[in-house]
Protein backbone atom coordinates (compact mmCIF):
# COMPACT_ATOMS: atom_id res chain seq x y z
CA UNK A 1 0.00 0.00 0.00
CA UNK A 2 2.67 2.25 0.95
CA UNK A 3 5.25 1.37 -1.99
CA UNK A 4 2.69 2.20 -4.68
CA UNK A 5 0.51 5.31 -6.18
CA UNK A 6 -2.88 4.70 -5.73
CA UNK A 7 -6.07 6.34 -7.84
CA UNK A 8 -9.11 7.39 -6.81
CA UNK A 9 -11.86 9.69 -7.42
CA UNK A 10 -11.13 12.73 -5.90
CA UNK A 11 -13.44 13.30 -2.79
CA UNK A 12 -12.30 9.37 -1.43
CA UNK A 13 -8.81 10.40 -2.38
CA UNK A 14 -9.19 13.03 0.67
CA UNK A 15 -10.98 10.80 2.71
CA UNK A 16 -7.77 8.53 2.62
CA UNK A 17 -5.09 11.10 3.47
CA UNK A 18 -5.26 10.79 7.42
CA UNK A 19 -5.04 7.30 7.49
CA UNK A 20 -2.16 7.33 4.60
CA UNK A 21 -0.54 10.01 6.88
CA UNK A 22 -1.04 7.14 9.75
CA UNK A 23 -0.03 4.07 8.39
CA UNK A 24 3.28 5.60 6.94
CA UNK A 25 4.24 6.86 10.47
CA UNK A 26 3.46 3.49 11.74
CA UNK A 27 5.84 1.74 9.46
CA UNK A 28 8.37 4.10 9.89
CA UNK A 29 8.34 3.04 13.46
CA UNK A 30 8.24 -0.56 12.87
CA UNK A 31 10.76 -0.25 10.74
CA UNK A 32 13.38 1.22 13.36
CA UNK A 33 11.96 -1.15 15.51
CA UNK A 34 13.20 -3.93 13.45
CA UNK A 35 16.63 -1.94 12.75
CA UNK A 36 17.55 -2.07 16.85
CA UNK A 37 16.41 -5.73 17.27
CA UNK A 38 18.54 -7.89 18.23
CA UNK A 39 17.04 -10.78 16.94
CA UNK A 40 19.47 -11.03 13.77
CA UNK A 41 17.85 -13.96 12.72
CA UNK A 42 14.55 -12.06 11.66
CA UNK A 43 13.30 -11.99 7.95
CA UNK A 44 13.93 -8.37 8.09
CA UNK A 45 17.52 -9.01 8.84
CA UNK A 46 17.81 -11.78 6.26
CA UNK A 47 16.43 -9.62 3.62
CA UNK A 48 18.36 -6.87 4.51
CA UNK A 49 21.70 -9.27 4.59
CA UNK A 50 20.89 -10.22 0.65
CA UNK A 51 19.83 -6.48 0.17
CA UNK A 52 23.64 -5.07 1.10
CA UNK A 53 25.46 -8.36 0.35
CA UNK A 54 27.93 -8.53 -3.32
CA UNK A 55 29.04 -11.42 -5.54
CA UNK A 56 32.54 -11.57 -6.26
CA UNK A 57 33.42 -9.76 -9.97
CA UNK A 58 33.21 -12.25 -12.86
CA UNK A 59 36.76 -12.70 -13.90
CA UNK A 60 37.60 -11.30 -17.40
CA UNK A 61 39.64 -13.62 -19.99
CA UNK A 62 40.76 -11.53 -22.65
CA UNK A 63 41.22 -12.28 -26.41
CA UNK A 64 44.62 -13.96 -26.16
CA UNK A 65 43.79 -15.89 -23.36
CA UNK A 66 40.83 -17.60 -24.90
CA UNK A 67 42.44 -17.94 -28.29
CA UNK A 68 45.50 -19.52 -26.95
CA UNK A 69 43.80 -22.22 -24.78
CA UNK A 70 40.73 -22.95 -26.74
CA UNK A 71 40.53 -25.19 -29.80
CA UNK A 72 37.78 -26.59 -32.03
CA UNK A 73 38.93 -30.36 -30.14
CA UNK A 74 37.92 -29.05 -26.79
CA UNK A 75 34.28 -27.80 -27.96
CA UNK A 76 33.30 -31.13 -30.44
CA UNK A 77 32.12 -33.33 -27.51
CA UNK A 78 30.04 -30.77 -25.71
CA UNK A 79 28.44 -29.55 -29.08
CA UNK A 80 27.73 -33.19 -29.68
CA UNK A 81 26.13 -33.81 -26.08
CA UNK A 82 24.25 -30.69 -26.54
CA UNK A 83 22.55 -31.45 -29.53
CA UNK A 84 21.61 -34.96 -27.97
CA UNK A 85 19.72 -32.44 -24.52
CA UNK A 86 18.28 -30.02 -27.48
CA UNK A 87 16.39 -32.66 -29.18
CA UNK A 88 15.21 -34.23 -25.67
CA UNK A 89 13.97 -30.92 -24.86
CA UNK A 90 16.52 -30.79 -22.32
CA UNK A 91 17.91 -27.34 -23.41
CA UNK A 92 16.11 -23.92 -22.84
CA UNK A 93 17.08 -22.22 -26.09
CA UNK A 94 15.00 -18.98 -26.81
CA UNK A 95 15.05 -17.24 -30.18
CA UNK A 96 17.98 -15.00 -31.00
CA UNK A 97 17.74 -10.75 -30.73
CA UNK A 98 18.90 -9.40 -33.33
CA UNK A 99 19.92 -5.41 -33.54
CA UNK A 100 20.53 -3.74 -36.67
CA UNK A 101 23.00 -0.51 -36.58
CA UNK A 102 22.06 1.58 -39.44
CA UNK A 103 24.38 4.10 -40.94
CA UNK A 104 24.33 6.93 -40.07
CA UNK A 105 27.30 10.09 -39.70
CA UNK A 106 27.42 8.54 -35.95
CA UNK A 107 27.21 4.94 -36.25
CA UNK A 108 27.22 1.31 -38.46
CA UNK A 109 26.53 -0.04 -40.39
CA UNK A 110 26.36 -3.88 -38.55
CA UNK A 111 24.39 -6.37 -36.67
CA UNK A 112 24.35 -7.30 -33.15
CA UNK A 113 23.05 -10.81 -32.32
CA UNK A 114 22.25 -11.75 -28.92
CA UNK A 115 21.74 -16.02 -28.12
CA UNK A 116 22.14 -18.06 -24.94
CA UNK A 117 21.14 -21.24 -23.61
CA UNK A 118 20.60 -23.67 -20.77
CA UNK A 119 21.67 -27.21 -20.61
CA UNK A 120 19.19 -29.13 -18.06
CA UNK A 121 21.43 -30.67 -15.89
CA UNK A 122 24.93 -28.60 -16.29
CA UNK A 123 26.25 -25.99 -14.20
CA UNK A 124 26.94 -23.11 -15.98
CA UNK A 125 24.62 -21.12 -18.30
CA UNK A 126 25.40 -18.75 -21.24
CA UNK A 127 24.88 -15.43 -22.36
CA UNK A 128 26.48 -14.45 -25.85
CA UNK A 129 26.93 -10.99 -27.80
CA UNK A 130 28.07 -11.16 -31.74
CA UNK A 131 28.66 -8.24 -33.09
CA UNK A 132 29.12 -8.56 -37.20
CA UNK A 133 29.59 -6.62 -40.56
CA UNK A 134 30.82 -3.43 -38.81
CA UNK A 135 32.56 -2.73 -42.45
CA UNK A 136 33.63 0.61 -41.74
CA UNK A 137 35.86 -0.48 -38.86
CA UNK A 138 38.28 -1.68 -41.84
CA UNK A 139 39.26 2.01 -42.45
CA UNK A 140 39.97 2.55 -38.52
CA UNK A 141 42.52 -1.12 -38.89
CA UNK A 142 40.14 -3.33 -36.66
CA UNK A 143 38.18 -6.27 -37.37
CA UNK A 144 34.48 -5.75 -38.54
CA UNK A 145 32.90 -8.56 -35.88
CA UNK A 146 33.61 -9.10 -32.06
CA UNK A 147 31.84 -10.30 -29.36
CA UNK A 148 31.87 -11.32 -25.50
CA UNK A 149 30.39 -14.25 -23.67
CA UNK A 150 29.27 -14.13 -20.31
CA UNK A 151 28.65 -17.80 -18.20
CA UNK A 152 26.23 -17.42 -15.37
CA UNK A 153 26.48 -19.94 -12.35
CA UNK A 154 23.30 -22.02 -12.93
CA UNK A 155 22.64 -21.89 -9.11
CA UNK A 156 23.42 -18.87 -7.41
CA UNK A 157 22.73 -17.03 -11.06
CA UNK A 158 25.63 -14.95 -10.83
CA UNK A 159 28.32 -14.26 -13.34
CA UNK A 160 31.31 -16.05 -13.31
CA UNK A 161 33.24 -14.88 -16.15
CA UNK A 162 33.36 -12.62 -18.88
CA UNK A 163 35.03 -14.31 -22.22
CA UNK A 164 36.28 -11.58 -24.91
CA UNK A 165 36.36 -13.80 -28.08
CA UNK A 166 35.63 -11.83 -30.48
CA UNK A 167 33.85 -14.32 -32.48
CA UNK A 168 36.37 -16.71 -31.68
CA UNK A 169 34.67 -19.05 -29.59
CA UNK A 170 31.38 -19.07 -32.05
CA UNK A 171 33.48 -20.07 -34.77
CA UNK A 172 34.79 -22.98 -32.48
CA UNK A 173 31.02 -24.21 -32.23
CA UNK A 174 30.22 -23.82 -35.33
CA UNK A 175 33.15 -25.94 -36.25
CA UNK A 176 31.82 -28.34 -33.68
CA UNK A 177 29.02 -28.77 -35.29
CA UNK A 178 29.99 -29.23 -38.40
CA UNK A 179 32.22 -32.21 -37.07
CA UNK A 180 28.79 -33.46 -35.65
CA UNK A 181 26.65 -33.11 -39.10
CA UNK A 182 29.72 -35.01 -40.75
CA UNK A 183 29.54 -37.66 -38.53
CA UNK A 184 26.35 -38.67 -37.91
CA UNK A 185 24.93 -37.73 -41.93
CA UNK A 186 27.84 -38.92 -44.51
CA UNK A 187 29.49 -42.07 -44.64
CA UNK A 188 32.95 -42.89 -44.55
CA UNK A 189 33.15 -43.75 -47.90
CA UNK A 190 32.81 -39.72 -48.62
CA UNK A 191 36.32 -39.08 -48.67
CA UNK A 192 35.89 -35.75 -50.70
CA UNK A 193 35.47 -32.76 -49.13
CA UNK A 194 34.66 -29.14 -50.28
CA UNK A 195 34.89 -25.72 -48.50
CA UNK A 196 32.65 -22.99 -49.97
CA UNK A 197 34.25 -19.74 -49.12
CA UNK A 198 37.50 -19.73 -47.30
CA UNK A 199 37.47 -17.78 -43.84
CA UNK A 200 37.62 -18.21 -40.32
CA UNK A 201 34.79 -20.59 -39.97
CA UNK A 202 36.16 -22.82 -43.29
CA UNK A 203 39.32 -23.63 -41.09
CA UNK A 204 37.65 -24.35 -38.06
CA UNK A 205 36.03 -26.67 -40.21
CA UNK A 206 38.23 -27.90 -41.88
CA UNK A 207 39.87 -29.17 -38.43
CA UNK A 208 36.85 -30.25 -37.27
CA UNK A 209 36.41 -32.59 -40.18
CA UNK A 210 39.32 -34.07 -39.38
CA UNK A 211 38.63 -34.85 -36.16
CA UNK A 212 35.99 -37.21 -37.49
CA UNK A 213 38.11 -39.27 -40.23
CA UNK A 214 40.79 -38.32 -42.97
CA UNK A 215 39.67 -36.65 -46.14
CA UNK A 216 41.41 -35.00 -49.31
CA UNK A 217 40.06 -31.35 -49.03
CA UNK A 218 39.09 -29.02 -52.76
CA UNK A 219 38.40 -25.53 -51.79
CA UNK A 220 37.00 -22.98 -53.47
CA UNK A 221 36.39 -18.61 -52.33
CA UNK A 222 36.31 -15.63 -54.60
CA UNK A 223 39.87 -14.97 -52.70
CA UNK A 224 41.71 -16.50 -50.17
CA UNK A 225 41.23 -20.39 -51.34
CA UNK A 226 44.92 -20.80 -51.95
CA UNK A 227 46.05 -19.41 -48.43
CA UNK A 228 43.52 -21.63 -46.93
CA UNK A 229 44.51 -24.12 -48.89
CA UNK A 230 47.89 -24.30 -47.70
CA UNK A 231 47.46 -23.55 -44.50
CA UNK A 232 44.78 -26.70 -44.21
CA UNK A 233 47.31 -28.82 -45.55
CA UNK A 234 50.24 -28.48 -43.54
CA UNK A 235 48.33 -27.84 -40.59
CA UNK A 236 46.12 -31.14 -40.73
CA UNK A 237 48.78 -33.16 -42.81
CA UNK A 238 45.81 -33.55 -45.59
CA UNK A 239 46.10 -33.11 -48.98
CA UNK A 240 44.22 -29.92 -50.04
CA UNK A 241 43.83 -28.90 -53.94
CA UNK A 242 42.00 -25.61 -54.87
CA UNK A 243 38.88 -25.58 -57.32
CA UNK A 244 38.30 -22.79 -60.55
CA UNK A 245 34.71 -22.72 -59.35
CA UNK A 246 32.22 -23.76 -57.23
CA UNK A 247 30.54 -25.73 -59.68
CA UNK A 248 33.97 -27.59 -60.53
CA UNK A 249 33.91 -27.92 -56.53
CA UNK A 250 30.53 -29.57 -56.01
CA UNK A 251 31.30 -31.94 -58.81
CA UNK A 252 34.32 -33.24 -57.07
CA UNK A 253 33.02 -33.46 -53.74
CA UNK A 254 31.10 -35.72 -51.67
CA UNK A 255 30.64 -33.24 -48.54
CA UNK A 256 30.53 -29.59 -49.01
CA UNK A 257 30.89 -26.70 -46.19
CA UNK A 258 29.22 -23.86 -47.24
CA UNK A 259 30.30 -20.88 -45.05
CA UNK A 260 30.05 -17.39 -46.98
CA UNK A 261 28.23 -14.34 -46.39
CA UNK A 262 24.99 -15.67 -47.42
CA UNK A 263 25.02 -12.54 -49.85
CA UNK A 264 23.74 -15.12 -52.80
CA UNK A 265 23.73 -18.67 -53.61
CA UNK A 266 26.26 -20.70 -53.47
CA UNK A 267 25.24 -23.38 -55.58
CA UNK A 268 23.07 -25.26 -57.97
CA UNK A 269 21.35 -28.45 -57.78
CA UNK A 270 22.51 -30.00 -60.97
CA UNK A 271 26.20 -28.93 -60.51
CA UNK A 272 26.19 -31.78 -57.66
CA UNK A 273 27.79 -35.43 -57.71
CA UNK A 274 25.22 -37.84 -58.55
CA UNK A 275 26.25 -40.34 -56.05
CA UNK A 276 24.66 -38.51 -53.65
CA UNK A 277 26.37 -35.28 -51.17
CA UNK A 278 25.60 -33.90 -47.66
CA UNK A 279 26.01 -30.25 -47.90
CA UNK A 280 26.46 -28.19 -44.49
CA UNK A 281 25.53 -24.70 -44.66
CA UNK A 282 26.23 -22.16 -41.64
CA UNK A 283 26.49 -19.18 -43.81
CA UNK A 284 22.62 -18.36 -43.03
CA UNK A 285 21.68 -17.04 -39.58
CA UNK A 286 19.39 -13.88 -40.52
CA UNK A 287 16.71 -13.31 -42.57
CA UNK A 288 19.02 -11.30 -45.52
CA UNK A 289 21.27 -14.61 -45.85
CA UNK A 290 20.86 -17.62 -48.15
CA UNK A 291 23.82 -19.81 -49.52
CA UNK A 292 21.66 -22.84 -50.70
CA UNK A 293 18.88 -22.50 -53.64
CA UNK A 294 15.02 -23.76 -53.02
CA UNK A 295 15.19 -26.39 -55.43
CA UNK A 296 18.05 -28.24 -53.66
CA UNK A 297 16.47 -28.12 -50.34
CA UNK A 298 13.34 -28.76 -52.19
CA UNK A 299 14.91 -32.21 -53.19
CA UNK A 300 16.77 -32.64 -49.92
CA UNK A 301 16.67 -35.00 -46.74
CA UNK A 302 16.58 -31.33 -45.17
CA UNK A 303 17.96 -31.49 -41.59
CA UNK A 304 18.14 -28.48 -39.15
CA UNK A 305 19.96 -27.43 -36.23
CA UNK A 306 16.86 -25.98 -34.33
CA UNK A 307 13.81 -26.30 -37.02
CA UNK A 308 11.59 -23.01 -35.47
CA UNK A 309 15.25 -20.82 -35.77
CA UNK A 310 16.27 -22.40 -39.39
CA UNK A 311 12.44 -21.68 -40.43
CA UNK A 312 13.07 -17.88 -39.54
CA UNK A 313 16.57 -17.13 -39.91
CA UNK A 314 18.55 -20.35 -41.59
CA UNK A 315 18.53 -21.81 -45.08
CA UNK A 316 14.92 -23.54 -44.90
CA UNK A 317 13.19 -19.90 -44.64
CA UNK A 318 14.10 -19.62 -48.34
CA UNK A 319 12.27 -23.11 -49.13
CA UNK A 320 9.17 -21.91 -47.42
CA UNK A 321 9.01 -18.48 -48.81
CA UNK A 322 9.03 -20.15 -52.54
CA UNK A 323 6.91 -22.55 -51.04
CA UNK A 324 8.35 -25.82 -52.26
CA UNK A 325 8.74 -26.70 -48.86
CA UNK A 326 6.79 -26.70 -45.25
CA UNK A 327 8.23 -27.08 -41.81
CA UNK A 328 5.98 -30.73 -42.08
CA UNK A 329 9.14 -31.71 -45.01
CA UNK A 330 11.91 -31.19 -42.08
CA UNK A 331 13.24 -34.73 -41.57
CA UNK A 332 15.09 -34.15 -38.82
CA UNK A 333 16.70 -32.17 -36.38
CA UNK A 334 20.37 -32.81 -35.95
CA UNK A 335 20.21 -34.10 -32.19
CA UNK A 336 17.22 -36.59 -33.46
CA UNK A 337 19.79 -38.22 -36.01
CA UNK A 338 22.69 -37.54 -32.66
CA UNK A 339 20.45 -39.72 -30.94
CA UNK A 340 19.54 -42.74 -33.43
CA UNK A 341 15.80 -41.64 -33.32
CA UNK A 342 16.22 -41.02 -37.40
CA UNK A 343 19.13 -42.81 -39.73
CA UNK A 344 21.74 -40.18 -41.08
CA UNK A 345 22.81 -41.01 -44.76
CA UNK A 346 20.82 -44.15 -46.78
CA UNK A 347 21.70 -44.40 -50.02
CA UNK A 348 22.69 -41.87 -52.66
CA UNK A 349 20.80 -38.67 -51.83
CA UNK A 350 20.96 -35.35 -51.18
CA UNK A 351 20.99 -34.36 -47.78
CA UNK A 352 21.53 -30.38 -46.36
CA UNK A 353 22.24 -30.00 -42.52
CA UNK A 354 21.48 -26.50 -42.05
CA UNK A 355 23.37 -24.81 -39.02
CA UNK A 356 22.50 -21.45 -37.53
CA UNK A 357 24.10 -21.80 -34.58
CA UNK A 358 21.93 -22.65 -31.63
CA UNK A 359 21.89 -21.45 -27.96
CA UNK A 360 22.67 -24.88 -26.82
CA UNK A 361 26.15 -25.06 -28.88
CA UNK A 362 26.75 -21.77 -26.96
CA UNK A 363 26.28 -22.99 -23.44
CA UNK A 364 28.43 -25.59 -24.34
CA UNK A 365 31.44 -24.10 -25.40
CA UNK A 366 30.84 -21.54 -22.20
CA UNK A 367 30.91 -24.33 -20.05
CA UNK A 368 33.74 -26.07 -21.72
CA UNK A 369 35.38 -22.39 -21.80
CA UNK A 370 34.46 -21.99 -17.72
CA UNK A 371 36.02 -25.32 -17.46
CA UNK A 372 39.43 -25.48 -18.60
CA UNK A 373 39.96 -21.13 -18.43
CA UNK A 374 39.06 -20.79 -14.65
CA UNK A 375 41.91 -23.35 -13.74
CA UNK A 376 44.39 -21.00 -15.16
Amino acid sequence: LLSHTIRYPLDYTYTLLPHLTMLSSLARQAIRAAAASPLKSSGFQASRALATSAFPPPRLFDYETVTSNLTVGDAIGSVEEAFKALAKGKVDVPMPMHIGIDESSVAGPGDCHIKGGYVSGTTTFTVKLACVSFYNNVEKNLPPGSGIFIVVNAITGAPLGVFQENRFMTDLRTGAAGAVAMKYCTNPDQEIVGFIGCGAIAKNMARAAAAVRPYKGVAFALEGAEEFAKEMSEELGIPFEVSSSAKDLCGKSDIIYTQTPGGATVLEKDWLNPKGVTIIASGSDQPTKNEIPADVLAASKYISDLTKQTSKVGELRSALLAGVMTEDDVYAELGDVVNGDKPGREGNEIIVVDLTGTGAQDAAIGQVAWDKLSQL
